[in-house]
């Protein structure tokens, strides 16, 4: 690569990603509904004009930076199990943190939907995403790919103008305290996930487990150990923009390949497995926490399946505050109870990549659990009465209880139809959007050809998101109250899909 086709491709990356966050906030400005919906339909189109209108080739090869940028989720997740980790510290201790005052918001608008803090959050997240991501691969020694000689340059003015890129109009209580937490941020986010890349490479002899297995787990004990900790710009910056920055990397990659992933053999029956999953996954959820938990509001219905699922819109739309600082504040203890679960689903599915097809026994066993999990959690919340520690302890028991239940009920019943393992785990990480196996796809566990088709993949149900963030519009302009029969309504046709898609596989 000529030294200055560099700095085009990070002016063509700023200039396709930034703009979409941005645009999606505006366009969602005013009304209840996550700018992570319009993030969604905006990226596959872009990404399918290029190819249309031959600025690329399906796959967008030629954006190496972009490509860069898509593959940092577990950079935005090791931040999102740190936060997890801390608010599961503090609620089993019963700790109490005082309010946080470091750093007050300029509320100033500059543009429509976004103030001018939260501009600088999303400019920053994009620079913070690629500096981290090329540091660790400097680190790991990459020896390989288009960018792998400039990897020291862009970490050095990713990671330098990330640390610049603060609003000096946000009101703050010690500058110098604050920058300083976020260069120890960062520093800690780049050591954490080298040591995770080592533990993998350690363990990989034994079971082939993947890099992202590990930063959940050192990420939640750094987060239960440093439980005082007040987020610095580093933290800020990931945990508001970092998803929608790399869905939006993704989505635009993703949407490259939708005309040739048809072609694919065997393709259709994972995309459609993967959209009628969705619904069937999500609302089928949604349809328990109302009928046998007795719950309708939006606290505890996001929270509870964006842990349920590791589902990456939801996340998202939690962590930004799009569905109410309860659901903002519980999202995190969600996403991170479920890592004992995941203990199992990569265990499991490491071993079966050896073995060639999925472990039955295995599965099975874990599929019990996670149903009977499932049965007492909504026990527990239909006894809380609105008590938020018993909600609480009700949401965590469902997030892990219906993980293991769509997971391992969904890898069964593929395996049952005598489905690929390989396109099994496309179609489960597409029918949960379930971000911990995006990323460790991306990752290579399931081979080179699973990694350069989990972009699209992953992409296609989330068509099914306006679906989602609809309801949950409707619900944050009810009162947080989730309307009940098109919840079962679009469960039942997500089992009818599914039913139908197997049924001519």
């Amino acid at each position: 690569m000529p030294q200055f086709d560099l700095f085009n491709q990070l002016w063509l990356t700023l200039f396709l990603v930034i703009p979409m966050v941005l645009i999606a906030r505006t366009v969602v400005a005013g009304s209840c509904y996550s700018p992570i919906l319009i993030i969604v339909i905006f990226g596959l189109a872009l990404g399918h004009v290029l190819v249309a209108t031959g600025a690329g080739a399906p796959g967008l090869a030629e954006f190496s930076l972009l490509g860069l940028l898509s593959g940092t989720t577990v950079v935005v997740l090791t931040a999102a199990f740190f936060a997890g980790g801390q608010q599961l510290r503090r609620i089993f201790g019963q700790l109490q943190v005082p309010p946080d005052d470091s750093m007050q918001p300029c509320t100033e608008e500059t543009l429509l939907g976004t103030n001018r803090t939260q501009l600088m959050f999303v400019l920053r997240s994009v620079f913070l995403l690629l500096g981290i991501e090329a540091a660790r691969r400097v680190l790991m020694g990459a020896d390989s790919g288009p960018l792998v000689a400039y990897y020291p340059l862009i970490a050095y003015i990713g990671l330098l103008l990330a640390f610049i890129l603060i609003d000096h109009k946000a009101q703050l209580r010690n500058k110098r305290e604050y920058l300083g937490k976020g260069v120890l941020e960062l520093g800690a986010l780049v050591a954490l996930l080298l040591a995770a890349w080592l533990l993998a490479q350690s363990v990989r002899p034994l079971i082939a487990l993947p890099t992202i297995f590990f930063a959940m787990l050192l990420a939640c004990g750094m987060g239960a150990l440093a439980w005082r900790w007040q987020f610095g710009p580093t933290l800020r910056a990931l945990l508001f923009a970092g998803i929608p920055v790399v869905l939006a990397a993704n989505f635009v990659i993703g949407g490259s390949r939708i005309a040739d992933a048809f072609q694919i053999e065997g393709m259709n029956a994972v995309l459609a497995y993967g959209f009628f999953g969705q619904m069937l996954w999500m609302f089928g959820g949604i349809a328990l926490l109302m009928w046998l938990g007795r719950t309708n509001q939006v606290r505890n219905l996001a929270p509870g399946m964006a842990g349920a699922l590791s589902h990456a819109g939801l996340t998202g739309a939690c962590t930004a505050g799009d569905l109410g600082p309860t659901a903002a504040q519980r999202a995190p203890i969600m996403i991170n109870v479920p890592f004992v679960g995941h203990i199992f689903v990569f265990s499991i599915l490491a071993v079966s990549m050896e073995y060639g097809q999925l472990l039955w026994p295995a599965a099975l066993a874990v599929l019990v659990g996670g149903v009977l999990l499932t049965a007492l959690a909504l026990r527990s919340l239909s006894r809380a009465d609105g008590a938020d520690a018993q909600e609480v302890k009700g949401l965590m028991q469902f997030s892990l209880g219906w993980q293991l239940t769509a997971m391992f009920g969904g890898l069964l019943l593929l395996a049952l139809f005598a489905m690929p393992l390989e396109h099994s785990a496309l179609a489960k990480a597409a029918s949960m959007s379930h971000f911990g196996l995006f990323a460790a796809t991306q990752d290579g566990m399931f081979g080179a050809e699973a990694a350069g088709l989990i972009a699209l993949i992953f992409s296609m149900p989330f068509l099914v998101h306006p679906f989602v963030f609809f309801m949950f519009g409707r619900a944050m302009a009810n009162g947080g109250a989730m309307p009940r029969w098109p919840v079962f309504v679009l469960a039942g046709v997500g089992l009818l899909g599914v039913a139908l898609t197997l049924a001519r596989f």
